[in-house]
């Protein structure tokens, strides 16, 4: 096709690769939900051409990566590093759970003994956080992967006051894992304090650490009748977003559909250099299928 011929074509014809540099080796998968081992996972990158990996549990284990040993670590990063295979992203759940001495927007019905046990749990878990911190580092640096994901504790009726607190919180995580070369990304999960993009830009200015950034998961904002893109995305601090996760809904056509092509041709526009993670997320008998589908819809958007 010579040069005059390509100019004149509409807009909606011209391939993403076209007016982008997202392509194919930019897609990355969560493997537990592609996947019921390691070697399937491995064989669905094949089967895609991926070059990256997003880890949580390791598929089959029920064990989030980040809280194995280190002979497992190294053997899954061998692993995943001779069949050409990179990190992009560590997902774990570090800060997924109640903050002591805050209540649950969302109140379900336990007796006393239960809420007992609950924020017995909870405040363990707490107190361990930096250990956990030290583990989730360990494992990114074994791994080969300078992201890891945190959360920002279960949702209280008013998040937006409950900020400052988790600025307190989250900010000395985000100074040590700075120090190590590590950048712990929050991400807007609607069951915690920080789901929708305004709540994250507000945190992002009480934390202006290099070491904290932001995985937008797109579709998470809905929940808030957010209109994730162009308006969530708008209100978000464009040097802080070092991943993106991309819900399986949001790439089939139905209610929750979003328009990856312009999301990709404005965020790579706009400076972002990262990798764009699936997180199917369609439970269901068919979930693996799901996991084809959506990864055969996004290689085919972006060529």
């Amino acid at each position: 096709m010579n040069r005059r011929r390509f100019l004149s074509l509409p807009l909606c014809s011209v391939p993403l690769w076209a007016k982008s540099r997202v392509d194919k080796s930019r897609l990355s998968i969560i493997t537990d939900e592609c996947a019921k081992s390691p070697a399937e996972a491995i064989a669905f990158a094949k089967k895609f051409g991926l070059r990256w990996f997003e880890l949580r549990n390791a598929p089959g284990a029920r064990k989030e990566y980040y809280t194995l040993s280190e002979d497992e670590l190294r053997a899954a990063a061998k692993e995943f590093s001779s069949n050409g295979i990179k990190i992009s992203f560590l997902n774990t759940g570090m800060l997924k759970f109640g903050l002591p001495g805050t209540e649950p927007a969302r109140r379900r019905q336990e007796t006393p003994e239960q809420r007992a046990k609950r924020e017995a749990g909870d405040q363990q878990r707490f107190n361990r956080r930096m250990e956990d911190l030290d583990k989730a580092i360990r494992a990114a640096h074994i791994l080969g992967t300078g992201k890891v994901r945190i959360f920002t504790f279960t949702r209280v009726a008013e998040p937006l006051a409950l900020l400052p607190r988790l600025a307190e919180i989250i900010g000395p995580m985000a100074r040590v894992a700075e120090k190590e070369k590590i950048k712990l990304l929050v991400e807007n999960e609607g069951s915690c304090n920080v789901g929708s993009c305004a709540e994250m830009a507000a945190l992002m200015k009480l934390v202006p650490s290099k070491g904290l950034g932001i995985n937008w998961d797109a579709m998470n904002g809905m929940g808030f009748k957010e209109t994730p893109f162009p308006d969530g995305y708008r209100m978000l601090p464009k040097d802080r977003i070092h991943n993106v996760q991309i819900k399986g809904r949001s790439v089939q056509k139905g209610p929750q559909w979003l328009d990856w092509a312009a999301i990709f041709e404005t965020l790579d526009k706009e400076g972002y250099r990262g990798q764009f993670g699936l997180e199917t997320h369609i439970f269901d008998e068919r979930a693996i299928e799901h996991s084809h589908e959506c990864m055969a819809e996004l290689a085919r958007l972006v060529g």
